[in-house]
């Protein structure tokens, strides 16, 4: 049952992770007129944000234009906080809600912001918070948008859900300004689902453009994997409207074509030659590694086919090879399209 309390006036905003991204909603929330309050690891982003001097070692070309607060102290970041963005790695997600946890208030909105699905569980990331922070207020923003992007203040617009719709608008007014436009949606399963797959077929559409074959293959391969995703966005309860909208197909068609996209850099990298072992020895593995083979797993729990996902897990276990896993692909029986 959906929570439909009042949302309280929502002024104060703590953004949980110092990266890229988080930095990048924490200047969205303060060009909205929010007070941002940002909690960063690293003594040196807390020094360097404090002093107005930006966020150097994630977003060493953007100069902050509004003032942000920093801290690296978790209970001060979300002292009297009405609302907080979880931007850590998904993977990290259960960590850092339980971490969070003790010092929410009650009724706390928590927005998660990663995209991924928990590895050890098969858990969306919105059942690992409702878990390891029962007492928040889970909502999840996810569409097509680059840190750089939204840190510069590029036009972007995104999808913003959380079950209660009153409390999805409250937090999409929150965000929203004239470089930011937030879509709010009560359907918090299809959100997630269309961030969580995306980066797996990132990483196909990586490794076709890092094998140069070709446009046309992209094409292809972008449009047949987001039937994969609608496929299994709907066994899992996701609403159509949902993956055809910003967080699904944006999403899709944003990071299956650009570098800029970790997941898709990362497969480009397989399809030039390098190996599993040597990128992930490089520093963090694409998200979607983590979620491919739990996305199969998945896939097959509720009957529904994913070729595509199938065998980027396969690469990624390193039980084929991209040109075998390309065989596999256009060798399967011919079928109607519909």
């Amino acid at each position: 049952m959906s929570d439909t309390r009042q949302p309280a006036p929502i002024d104060r905003i703590a953004i949980i992770g110092g990266g890229a991204w988080g930095s990048a909603l924490a200047l969205t929330a303060a060009r909205a007129g929010r007070q941002a309050m940002l909690w960063a690891r690293d003594p040196q982003t807390v020094r360097s944000v404090n002093a107005g001097k930006g966020n150097p070692v994630y977003l060493p070309d953007v100069a902050f234009d509004h003032a942000i607060a920093a801290t690296g102290d978790i209970a001060a970041a979300v002292a009297d906080a009405d609302a907080v963005l979880l931007v850590t790695p998904a993977q990290t997600t259960r960590a850092m809600a339980e971490t969070l946890a003790p010092h929410l208030a009650p009724g706390t909105p928590v927005i998660l912001c990663a995209k991924g699905i928990e590895r050890d569980t098969g858990l969306l990331l919105g059942e690992v918070l409702s878990q390891a922070a029962p007492g928040c207020r889970p909502a999840v923003l996810s569409g097509p948008s680059f840190a750089g992007d939204v840190a510069r203040g590029l036009p972007t617009a995104v999808t913003l859900a959380a079950a209660d719709g009153a409390l999805a608008d409250a937090l999409s007014q929150a965000l929203a300004s004239a470089q930011f436009r937030p879509y709010a949606s009560t359907d918090l399963v299809g959100v997630q689902v269309g961030g969580a797959l995306k980066n797996v077929l990132a990483i196909a559409c990586g490794a076709v453009a890092g094998k140069g074959w070709g446009a046309s293959a992209l094409a292809a391969l972008t449009a047949r994997g987001f039937a994969e995703l609608t496929r299994l966005g709907l066994a899992l309860g996701a609403r159509p409207e949902t993956l055809t909208g910003l967080s699904g197909l944006g999403d899709l068609v944003l990071t299956c074509s650009s570098p800029q996209s970790r997941n898709f850099a990362f497969g480009m990298a397989l399809g030039e030659g390098r190996t599993v072992t040597e990128l992930a020895a490089g520093g963090k593995l694409a998200e979607g590694v983590h979620s491919a083979a739990i996305a199969v797993d998945l896939a097959a729990r509720h009957g529904i086919e994913m070729p595509i996902g199938t065998a980027v897990s396969a690469v990624l276990e390193g039980r084929i090879g991209l040109d075998a896993a390309l065989a596999s692909l256009m060798t399967r029986p011919l079928r109607r399209e519909a």
